[in-house]
């Protein structure tokens, strides 16, 4: 079995000891993207429409890296601090993902790294 990390300087550098993402077995996994700014490793955004936004953004970087898309992931896990979040969250998501649509899980839980409104992780098929 063949197991690669990726990296892209153009999303947040991990906070801890994990990769950004890893390939293997032909897929991609990413770790969860929380809405920080690539460079200056602060959070952006006050609402969490904003906040996704962001991830989505940072997802997009380090899918990228891994030469995929937004049309590759097969699978997302979002995670919310407050369900009540979910319709702006899912406005966004929904821009962002168009026509893919890949199977999701969303759960609300008790907290996220630095108080964000929501994370995202995804596996994607590695084209």
């Amino acid at each position: 079995m063949s197991i690669e990390r990726v990296h892209s300087d153009h999303a947040p550098a991990a906070i801890g000891p994990y990769a950004q993402a890893i390939k293997a077995n032909g897929f991609l996994f990413t770790a969860g993207q929380i809405p920080l700014h690539p460079e200056r490793m602060e959070i952006v955004g006050e609402t969490v429409a904003a906040q996704t936004e962001q991830v989505i953004s940072n997802l997009q970087a380090v899918l990228a890296a891994a030469g995929c898309e937004f049309a590759h992931v097969v699978k997302t896990t979002v995670f919310l601090r407050d369900m009540a979040d979910f319709q702006a969250m899912n406005e966004v998501y929904a821009r962002a993902f168009g026509a893919a649509c890949p199977a999701r899980s969303t759960v609300a839980v008790a907290g996220l790294p630095r108080d964000v409104r929501v994370e995202i992780e995804v596996v994607a098929a590695l084209p």
